[in-house]
């Protein structure tokens, strides 16, 4: 399949922000065109010797996004040196594996009737933009599988700095007519590769059904994982997980995974130097950072675990991905380092910048002497800085949303309300930078998951919304993830009623408070948040005056059915669950109940949610005789990642709205 990778290394300078000096122009009156436009950064990394820096950034025609490079040190212009067009490849993350030669995975979607098979891949090129090599291994024709997984980084042999990884090789079964030659591997291996000579040595032999391996990050294996099956090929939910005692040796059964239903523990990180696995586990419902010892003792310590909240992040840094603290959230994200340095280093820097933004460690040099730092907040949509322990220097590389420079942004408030049976609901609140908080058109915007949660700090949805005069308020909705199990209940889908009532008691709160306008509510969601937004009509058709759904779930069955030819539809199955919620919890099922004006929009490639489910509703909103409309985008994905696009959606709903709402 390596022909499909139709993109090259490409040469001469772009009109891409490097620098807060090159002076970007301004955002000038048309908001949907300043909020539109893709992040500027999707990805970025720093060289072992923290003198060069990698960065994928969106280019200027549609999907496709480029990679560029540039030195840290002066006034210098990145140079592009690889693009990906969107369609249907994109370039995800990229590394560097030395001085003078980076590793990208690049990911892809193929229509293969009727669905669409997703395949990855992982490319070496020069700094310069020569010498581009696919480092995954050919799939030969008499493969019994199609090669859509083309390996994973499994260390990046940082102190070697000899150009070479380990990753990951699938190796399949093969078909010969007449002779018994033919390859009976199965299973996937690791190979140490040189992305230079692509000589391959193989460090871990093929074993069956393993997804994952996890290193020590100085050349050694220590854990994989083993996805169980049932007998004829579907996921059962469930990983075992295999330690060895050093670099050699028996692989002894670490823990079981419950991927279902997040329980066991689930091994993230290796320290060699503690000799531990760093992990999740669930503690009294919550999930929790603990370590358990890889000598055979199995000893085991909880980290860090709390009574409100999951800890959900384990912060590493540096070429070994050296884990240095854990994070979670609360009203806001915390961040508990175990390095007293970068502790102090990290609370240094935020007081040094504008507003104390939180700052968070991208990449770090060989020497952890230079740090790409990341700040951000609810009013500052994040700039990357290069860091320098030496010089004690702090300097901007690239801000993430220039065209938001002379926007001024609304603060999100954290803010809690009562739900119909009393129960409090965490939700954030943004209203317009300028003018009292009160008697205002106003939107409730459920996020999407369900198994997901809202942040605080800065969504450019929101504060579109709040910049052309709406409050916005974000509920945390039961069925949302980050608060543990009770709080997530049976999911959003299974315990719709419960969701979707918070999601409405959201919009109740803000007619209490006297920030919503009398009829000036609108209800606005992408993927789960947009099943939500229409779903809302079917608890309260009066409630809402205007419903628009961004690629929503409108039918669970069909959604059901989507994942019917997978390995894992079982799982997808038992999400979904069957009964009476299945037909009472589909809005395509209950399009006659709904009253308020409808807008969707959806790509025609999104292989999260098929194009299908907003046509059903389209259709079953037009046979009941209901206002609706739907706007598809050709080869566009769930994230509807192009800046035209999302201009013109934007634009659509504000004018949608204003009608809909009489503004």
């Amino acid at each position: 399949m390596s022909g499909i990778l139709g993109w090259v290394p490409i040469a001469g300078a772009l009109a891409l922000v490097w620098s807060l000096a090159t002076g970007a122009s301004a955002a000038g009156p048309d908001l949907a065109t300043a909020f539109g436009q893709r992040q500027a950064v999707r990805h970025a990394s720093l060289s072992p010797d923290g003198k060069m820096v990698a960065l994928i950034q969106p280019l200027a025609d549609g999907q496709s996004y480029g990679l560029l490079v540039a030195p840290v040190d002066g006034e210098s212009t990145a140079k592009p040196i690889l693009k990906a067009s969107g369609r249907p490849e994109q370039l995800q993350r990229c590394g560097w594996v030395s001085n003078t030669r980076l590793v990208c995975n690049v990911t892809f979607v193929i229509e293969q009737a009727p669905q669409r098979i997703g395949y990855t891949r992982i490319v070496a090129i020069n700094a310069d933009g020569s010498n581009l090599q696919v480092l995954s291994a050919k799939t030969k024709e008499t493969a019994y599988t199609s090669g859509q997984y083309g390996g994973a980084i499994v260390d990046w042999l940082a102190e070697d700095q000899a150009g070479e990884v380990m990753m990951t090789r699938e190796f399949a079964q093969e078909y010969s007519t007449g002779t018994l030659i033919a390859n009976q591997r199965e299973g996937v291996a690791v190979e140490r590769v040189n992305t230079v000579s692509m000589k391959r040595t193989q460090v871990e032999s093929p074993k069956k059904d393993a997804v994952l391996f996890i290193s020590d990050q100085h050349g050694t294996v220590r854990i994989y994982a083993q996805a169980l099956t049932t007998g004829d090929g579907y996921l059962r939910g469930k990983r075992n997980y295999y330690y060895r005692k050093g670099a050699s040796g028996e692989w002894p059964l670490l823990s079981t995974y419950d991927v279902a239903n997040d329980t066991g523990f689930e091994p993230v990180s290796v320290d060699r130097d503690l000799n531990v696995a760093y992990g999740f586990e669930k503690i009294d419902g919550r999930r929790a950072i603990v370590r358990i010892s890889l000598d055979g003792s199995m000893k085991r310590e909880v980290i860090l675990a709390r009574g409100d909240v999951d800890v959900d992040g384990l912060i590493r840094i540096g070429r070994q991905h050296r884990v240095v603290g854990v994070s979670y959230a609360t009203d806001k994200r915390h961040d508990v380092y175990f390095d007293p340095a970068l502790k102090a280093l990290t609370e240094s820097l935020s007081k040094a910048l504008p507003g104390q933004p939180p700052v968070g460690v991208l990449d770090a040099s060989l020497d952890e002497k230079r740090l790409l730092i990341l700040a951000s907040s609810d009013v500052m949509p994040g700039t990357i800085f290069l860091y320098d322990k030496t010089t004690r220097q702090l300097r901007p590389l690239v801000e993430m949303r220039p065209e938001l420079r002379a926007v001024k942004l609304a603060q999100v408030r954290s803010v809690a309300y009562k739900a119909a049976d009393g129960t409090m609901i965490p939700a954030y609140l943004t209203s317009p930078a300028e003018g009292a908080a009160k008697n205002l058109p106003a939107i409730v915007l459920p996020h999407g998951g369900p198994g997901a949660r809202d942040e605080w700090g800065f969504d450019w949805l929101a504060q579109y919304f709040a910049a052309r005069g709406y409050a916005v308020l974000q509920p945390n909705f039961r069925g949302s993830s980050g608060y543990g199990d009770g709080w997530f209940q049976e999911n959003g889908f299974k315990s719709w009623r419960t969701a979707v009532g918070d999601v409405n008691d959201a919009a109740r709160w803000l007619q209490t408070q006297g920030i919503a306008a009398q009829g000036k509510l609108a209800i606005v969601g992408w993927s789960y948040g947009g099943y939500a937004a229409l779903q809302s009509q079917v608890l309260d058709p009066d409630l809402f005056k205007a419903v628009v759904a961004i690629a929503p779930v409108t039918d669970l069955d069909r959604l059901r059915e989507e994942s019917r030819n997978f390995t894992n539809f079982g799982l997808i199955d038992d999400y979904i669950g069957h009964g009476a919620h299945v037909r009472e919890g589909s809005p395509a099922q209950n399009a006659d109940k709904i009253r308020a004006p409808v807008l969707m929009f959806h790509g025609e490639a999104d292989d999260n949610v098929d194009v299908a489910e907003s046509r059903l509703m389209l259709a079953r909103l037009k046979a009941a005789g209901r206002g609706a409309d739907l706007v598809t985008f050709a080869g566009l994905d769930h994230q509807i990642d192009d800046s035209k696009a999302r201009v013109e959606m934007l634009n659509r709903i504000d004018s949608f709205l204003q009608t809909s709402l009489g503004r």
